[in-house]
Order: C-alpha cells, then structure tokens, then sequence
C-alpha cells in the first residue's frame, strides 16, 4: 500500500472545492478556532467552495451551514444534506424513514448485548439515516465484531475518533459528495476537489477522490484504512487544515 506523500500545492493548482471532515479536521480540542473562520473566509474570497462532510446529526448540519461561511454541510455520514436556509434534503434511498430507525435501534440493542456499557449518542433524536453512539473504550476486535453484527442485520458500520454509527448499505461520505456536486456543481472535475479527514470514516473520501488528504492525527489509522490519502499533512487538527488552506492559497497565487 503506497504511504501518503507530504503536502504539494503544485498538485492543487486546480482545486475548486474543499469537501472538509469536522471533528478533528477544523477542530482543535474540540472547538472551532478564528483561526479556522479566517481560512474559511480565505477560501470564499479565493473562489474555493467548501463542503463539510461529518458524522454529525441533520440537526448538527442546518446549525453549521447557517453560520460557517461555507457553502453546505453533508451530515450522518453521506445521509443528508444541509443548505444555508434550506430544509435539510435525505440523500440515502430510504423508504420509510421511522422503519429505518427502528431497524438501527434493533441492531444497536444487539450490539449492546455484547458491550452492556455502550451508550446512545444524545443526538439520536435529531438524526434521519444513522445511528450513533460510543466509540471510547472500544478495541480494534471489538469494531470488527460490531461491523459484522451490523452486516448481519443489512445495515453498514464506520466509525471515527468521536463515536461509531449504524448506516444503511452504501451509505459513506463519498457517494454523498457525489451526488451533491453533480446537483450543485455540475461543472467540477475529480481534480478540481480536494477531500481532506482524520478517521475511518473518511475512508470512502480517500479511496474515491483522487486529490485526498489527511490532517496528521490521521496517522493512528492508516493500517485500518484499505486506501490511505495521497497526502498527509504534518499538523493534527486544525492546524493540518490551515496547512492545507495555506497551500491551496499558495497554489493560486
């Protein structure tokens, strides 16, 4: 497996969106930073759209789009996406959205019959297509064990540094950010997006964009990942982030 190259702004010379993890990707202790409003503002004024792609719940998403400059947040894993001002719009094929989360709490009530101590996600109710909850205490075995619980019961399973969510088939963040940028931005190439992340769930975004990359505190990962990103920056966090902005800045000027 190649091992993810330091950081190039020669190769994003033609970026035109940044699709952009949360957690642990804009985030520095768990908070946002100037620092990170800045680059974002940075980025509008240079013409590069930015999409936040997150494990977070719809109701995370309409919060984050109404008051980051950014253009739209794709939230519960590929699940749904939120516009400025818009109504929040499910993008996974689902029928019946109460059927739905009935058969995520089922599986969930299984897995816990294994792991007793695993809780629910305080934000369960304000979700539409997953279903989150614990990840500390977790070990590699054990995430492999509930991946295939979750199998058994039709449904798929990521996880990242923040919790572990039950999804529907197919469900991941780069079918999501497909969708909507043949909706939304019809007119952009696979090498005009850079998609950038810190966790197993952002495995989808590295293995299907061919510009990826990875904030450092991606690095615990990478021997989990079936394709790593083709960089990796040398900060954790935001600070990775910034490094990817300040490269992207670069590269346009």
């Amino acid at each position: 497996m190649p091992k993810p190259q330091p950081l190039q702004s020669a190769a994003l010379s033609t970026v035109r969106l940044v699709a952009s993890d949360l957690d642990g990707t804009l985030t520095a202790g768990d908070r946002f930073s100037p620092a990170l409003i800045q680059a974002l503002e940075q980025l509008a004024a240079a013409k590069i759209a930015v999409l936040i792609t997150t494990g977070r719940s719809v109701g995370w998403g309409m919060a984050l789009a109404q008051y980051l400059p950014v253009a739209g947040v794709i939230t519960e894993n590929g699940g749904a996406i939120c516009w400025p001002e818009q109504a929040p719009i499910i993008l996974s094929p689902i029928a019946a959205i109460a059927d739905h989360r009935q058969q995520l709490q089922h599986c969930f009530q299984q897995i816990q019959q294994h792991w007793p101590q695993l809780q629910p996600a305080a934000d369960n109710a304000f979700r539409q297509t997953d279903w989150a909850f614990d990840v500390a205490g977790l070990s590699p075995a054990d995430l492999d064990r509930i991946a295939a619980i979750a199998t058994e019961q039709g449904l798929d399973f990521v996880y990242s540094a923040v919790q572990c969510h039950l999804l529907p088939r197919g469900q991941n963040k780069a079918r999501s950010l497909w969708q909507v940028c043949q909706a939304a931005f019809p007119n952009l190439t696979p090498d005009q997006i850079v998609t950038v992340g810190d966790s197993p769930n952002d495995a989808s975004l590295f293995a299907e964009f061919p510009l990826s990359v990875g904030v450092a505190n991606l690095a615990p990962y990478l021997d989990r990942l079936s394709q790593p990103p083709r960089y990796l920056c040398q900060q954790p966090e935001v600070a990775g982030f910034l490094e990817l902005v300040e490269a992207l800045l670069r590269a346009r000027a």
